[in-house]
């Protein structure tokens, strides 16, 4: 119990004693003693827990020390508090989530320790803390334990976290938030030293924001959040697409040719590629689209409709409660059981039709699957377009970012429609965006649109 009442009596000399000085006080109702062998030593602490009186601070009637000064005693390194803090995430968190938690930690952790002498190279310190330290495993009783508490790691990996949790600084030193510093720049920084993307030191920094509000207001270890005491600057962010290398429709359709064209993979992922075009669809989302969702007239100039409710986001099998390599969940940033609703053109159409005659659906019902069943790697569909890009491409365009990765025709998709005059708030649900993320994505689309909106708006001015 903390408190306010403390007394301290004078200093007594107790003679025969191998320390003589004896300091007293009273902390509450409780009285502490401490023995020194010169007197300046039992003046100079009883100074000490005098100025932590003046200060205002409480003392513990059990230990009889000033408050701060226990917290420093029992506060956990930041070690063992970054590990705790992955178990305590680890059940409610998206598979993904719980890999970026571990990222973030492992880039921060080697940052905060005592001393940099003797420490293993940043690499092996890497991959002992994201899928050893901050990876979560059921242990021999069901609770969530670290995966190094029940699998043997390597011996260069059991030297780093050895190494780790012998010098990682106390949570409580960062009650001096230039300590913080060098983590903040560390999630500037990939491996190799050279820059990370924006994004990716965001999302990081992100995770450690909510780390550190987790440390002050649910564990009280510190008295603020750090963080916001740090004079640092994130990297600036340009979020909005450089549409010099969006393909064009005519483009666009050459490439999903092209895929086509690559060998029977490349047949049976055509539809996969269009409903990335034609229905502007996330990968994940395609990975798990099912015939059941799928709306497609017989007549070949209609439109049909997908309905989509599951995305199936790939991620490493550590980080799913199952082991698979990706994880089954709601629709990006929506609630379980939320759909969309996509109406997709005659062309999509057919290339569905086709698709479910040549290729039928797996058990489940999904329409595109690996070679065992599974889901469709990233691996394939990306080696296919490279091979499409090479295809299609001059060598001189090849180099540039034109279309460089699959995602490129998602862009493509949602570009057209923003062209073609569809309402933005019509484009932001089909593709399944806020209105605030599509104009800070397509903004210079939308903006590019302007001449179009002044000319309807004077239009209506000289009608009135």
């Amino acid at each position: 119990m903390l408190t306010y009442d403390v007394d301290f009596w004078s200093i007594r000399k107790r003679a025969g004693r191998p320390k003589p000085y004896e300091l007293r006080w009273r902390v509450g109702s409780r009285s502490h003693s401490k023995s020194f062998k010169f007197k300046p030593q039992a003046e100079g602490r009883q100074s000490e827990l005098l100025a932590a009186l003046r200060d205002r601070e409480q003392f513990d009637e059990e230990t009889g020390l000033p408050a701060r000064e226990l917290a420093a005693l029992s506060s956990p390194t930041w070690y063992e508090h970054a590990t705790a803090y992955a178990l305590v995430k680890w059940p409610r968190a998206a598979a993904k989530h719980r890999a970026s938690i571990a990222e973030a930690l492992a880039v921060v952790t080697p940052t905060l320790v005592t001393t940099t002498r003797g420490a293993p190279d940043a690499k092996v310190i890497r991959d002992a803390l994201y899928p050893w330290a901050f990876r979560a495993v059921k242990g021999t009783d069901g609770k969530l334990v670290p995966r190094h508490s029940v699998e043997e790691p390597p011996e260069d990996i059991h030297t780093a976290l050895s190494w780790i949790a012998d010098h990682s600084m106390k949570v409580n030193a960062l009650e001096n938030p230039a300590l913080l510093r060098p983590a903040l720049d560390a999630l500037s920084l990939r491996l190799d030293g050279k820059k990370a993307a924006e994004n990716t030191a965001r999302r990081k920094r992100m995770v450690l924001s909510n780390f550190l509000r987790f440390t002050v207001e649910e564990r009280g270890l510190l008295s603020a959040n750090p963080l916001a005491r740090v004079d640092w600057t994130p990297p600036e962010t340009d979020d909005e697409i450089d549409f010099r290398y969006v393909p064009g429709p005519a483009l666009a359709r050459s490439f999903i040719k092209a895929v086509r064209d690559a060998g029977p993979r490349g047949e049976h992922l055509e539809a996969f590629f269009g409903c990335l075009y034609y229905a502007a669809m996330r990968p994940a989302e395609i990975a798990s689209l099912k015939a059941a969702d799928c709306t497609l007239p017989p007549e070949g100039s209609e439109w049909g409709e997908l309905l989509l409710g599951e995305s199936r986001p790939e991620v490493g099998g550590g980080w799913t409660d199952d082991g698979a390599s990706y994880e089954s969940r709601s629709l990006k940033r929506r609630a379980r059981g939320a759909t969309r609703s996509v109406p997709i053109p005659p062309v999509l159409v057919r290339m569905l039709r086709e698709h479910i005659e040549r290729y039928g659906t797996a058990p489940d019902g999904r329409l595109f699957r690996a070679a065992q069943g599974g889901r469709v790697r990233s691996t394939e569909y990306c080696d296919l377009w490279d091979k499409a890009r090479t295809a299609v491409l001059s060598e001189e365009e090849a180099a540039t970012p034109l279309a460089e990765v699959p995602y490129s025709l998602r862009h493509a998709g949602v570009s057209l429609w923003i062209k073609s005059g569809v309402d933005p708030v019509e484009v932001a649900r089909r593709a399944g965006h806020s209105i605030a993320v599509l104009f800070r994505f397509y903004a210079k689309i939308l903006r590019g649109d302007q001449s179009r909106s002044n000319q309807l708006i004077a239009q209506g001015l000289n009608d009135g």
